[in-house]
């Protein structure tokens, strides 16, 4: 009886571990296996056909993604999304949002059709990954060497971008957070929507940290949980005002974040 109850007690302590290991495994494979086998030919045709491959490539990065959370969706049934249809139909705007996990880019991605971001110029350097970025009209985080006349390029056509319904998506902090805390904001994507004349739609992300924490490979897959997508604001900002402040601004952005952060306890 004693080697049975010590037996189930290690499958017991075991159990939720491989739970976690093993749906890890398999969204882990969709994004790397499934990607090859499934979307790389669109890829592909994209390349050598489409009239526009930044547009066509910034769908193919929707719909991959979109179908991603929705292996998420049916493997982890016990956490819950809640993303309002005013966040879905942002259009034409710079959105910032608070940072939480390595989830949060994806997520929005698969979102919106149109859009872009701007990523970490060392991604770029990567084979095959680093052309689809580029394709895909993200924009390189420094502008050295030869992302200086990609970055030149992009910025020429953002106006053009935005103006037909794209939407420029950044997280201000640079990075994630790991306490919930919100950091000092860069000033990126404030320079886009001014260049841009464009509003700011200020997000706010919960919860993504505990199905998928800074630094951790598996999945959180038992725990209840509620990824929770808020629309804080939408701010017209008169740039060509003469009290404009860019300071100014960005301190009321970050004020927005940090009273949503403790409102809720961070």
């Amino acid at each position: 009886m004693s080697g049975a109850f010590l037996q189930q007690n290690v499958i017991m302590k075991w159990r939720p571990i491989l739970q976690d290991l093993t749906f890890t495994i398999i969204l882990w494979s969709y994004y790397t296996a499934g990607f090859v086998l499934f979307f790389a030919p669109f890829y592909l045709l994209a390349y050598c056909f489409s009239r526009n491959r930044q547009r066509t490539f910034q769908k193919l990065n929707h719909l991959f993604y979109k179908g991603f959370f929705g292996l998420v969706k049916r493997l982890i049934p016990a956490c819950r999304w809640e993303i309002p249809k005013e966040v879905r139909e942002i259009q034409s705007s710079v959105i910032v949002c608070n940072h939480r996990s390595y989830i949060d880019p994806i997520l929005l991605i698969s979102l919106y059709p149109r859009h872009t971001t701007i990523a970490k110029a060392r991604l770029f350097r990567i084979p095959i990954f680093g052309k689809m970025l580029t394709l895909s009209g993200y924009i390189p985080s420094k502008a050295v060497g030869r992302f200086g006349e990609l970055m030149i390029d992009l910025m020429e056509r953002m106006p053009e971008f935005m103006d037909s319904g794209g939407n420029v998506f950044i997280f201000p902090e640079g990075t994630r957070t790991r306490d919930g805390h919100i950091g000092s904001l860069n000033k990126g994507a404030f320079k886009i929507a001014r260049m841009c004349r464009a509003p700011v739609t200020v997000l706010f992300v919960e919860n993504t940290d505990k199905l998928l924490a800074p630094g951790k490979f598996l999945f959180n897959t038992r725990s209840p949980n509620r990824i929770i997508l808020t629309k804080l604001s939408e701010i017209h900002p008169d740039y060509g005002a003469d009290d404009f402040s860019m300071n100014g601004f960005m301190q009321d952005i970050h004020g927005l974040l940090v009273k949503k952060s403790i409102n809720n306890g961070l």
